[in-house]
């Protein structure tokens, strides 16, 4: 039955993305920070809003949850360990949640720590809604997490299936890209990725979601074990970095910076 869900990405502040998933009756949607383009989308297509899945506390994430749900009635999903604004069903990872406002889906919650102390990933039909954790060739910077956590998570994300949707809370695609060719110059798969996702923007249509596998490919804090990579920090920081994780460290310090 999940085949019949439609997964689409609104447009909210300037580079925000809230993604819906709909059955074309009711829907769901994640990290609502703005509650008018969502409301528009719902009146537009005479579709009711049902669940709300927070994946962390900043405010572009969560701003329109408790609007939207006090208008519809939708339950709130989030993290147990964030401050936010409301949450009807606190989540630590590892959870289950079968069938949010009654929709043909089942989601697997991800703890990913790093961008902020209890940031969480849903997981189903083959979709990942991973926040500000991943983006499409980067990552999100350390706010409240160690790089130890951040590493860990990504790690974690990188080990689900290779055709998984990546859909990120953030249109970053361009300008992480720009990084990874520096830190990879002889990738050919970050310069064709490139070429396509400008021609996506210059379309005004999103470059996401993005795959696992592509993302393997392209992303330069899923590529941390390889020599080149390695080489490349070296040269840049003039300094050694033998473990993934130092490499991922000085990696982040570097895009931080860029």
């Amino acid at each position: 039955m999940a085949h019949d869900l439609q997964l689409v990405p609104i447009p909210a502040f300037t580079d925000n993305y809230v993604w819906i998933v709909h059955d074309g009756r009711s829907a769901l949607a994640v990290d609502p920070g703005d509650a008018q383009p969502v409301r528009r989308w719902l009146a537009e297509r005479n579709v009711t809003l049902k669940a709300i899945l927070i994946t962390h506390h900043h405010a572009d994430h969560t701003g329109g949850a408790v609007e939207l749900a006090k208008e519809t009635g939708a339950t709130i999903f989030g993290p147990a360990n964030e401050p936010l604004p409301r949450c009807d069903m606190p989540l630590h990872g590892d959870e289950v949640i079968d069938s949010p406002g009654d929709l043909p889906i089942a989601f697997t919650v991800i703890a990913v720590p790093g961008h902020t102390r209890g940031h969480i990933a849903y997981y189903g039909n083959g979709w990942l809604f991973c926040g500000d954790t991943l983006f499409s060739a980067g990552c999100g910077r350390l706010f409240e997490g160690t790089a130890e956590q951040l590493f860990a998570s990504l790690e974690r994300l990188k080990a689900l299936p290779d055709d998984t949707a990546v859909c990120s809370a953030h249109e970053y695609t361009l300008k992480n890209l720009a990084f990874a060719e520096c830190v990879e110059p002889d990738n050919d798969a970050i310069r064709d990725y490139r070429a396509w996702c400008e021609s996506r923007r210059a379309a005004n249509a999103p470059t996401l979601p993005s795959t696992i596998g592509r993302e393997k490919a392209v992303n330069p804090f899923f590529r941390v074990e390889r020599k080149t990579i390695g080489e490349r920090l070296s040269e840049h920081f003039g300094t050694i970095a033998t473990t993934p994780l130092e490499r991922f460290r000085l990696l982040r310090a570097w895009r931080d910076r860029f």
